[in-house]
């Protein structure tokens, strides 16, 4: 019985995680690649066609795959994530009128996110990329 009720499960949180990836590259708040790499776990329990499609994405695919091997953000992702996060959640703290309670948890949940992406190693150990 629980196999029957996990595929379901499974395939709408990957459909749910992907959505709000595909959200999260418009709003600096909402990171892209944690709902990413669930939406890849998921499919891989319930959806082979959908976790093949994820994982042969030109843009997440090797994203996914370097992650799930090596723990690895590339510098390239690195720059970008970290870019967009200062270009898009920096004007938004500083310009739109909300309470400071508002504004300083923004800036802490993208500063919380920002140490996490730099912190990741950037090369896969033995290919020096």
């Amino acid at each position: 019985m629980w196999a029957k009720l996990s595929r379901p499960f499974y395939l709408t949180l990957g459909c749910l995680c992907l959505g709000l990836g595909f959200i999260g590259l418009l709003l600096p708040v909402l990171p892209t690649t944690p709902f990413i790499l669930v939406a890849a776990f998921a499919f891989s329990k319930s959806s082979e066609r959908l976790h093949a499609w994820l994982l042969n994405h030109r843009l997440y695919g090797p994203l996914i795959t370097n992650w799930q091997r090596h723990g690895v953000i590339r510098p390239r992702a690195k720059w970008t994530s970290v870019s967009l996060i200062a270009v898009l959640a920096g004007p938004s703290i500083y310009l739109v009128s909300a309470p400071v309670y508002a504004k300083v948890l923004l800036a802490a949940i993208c500063a919380c996110v920002v140490c996490f992406i730099v912190t990741r190693p950037g090369t896969i150990p033995g290919d020096g990329a």
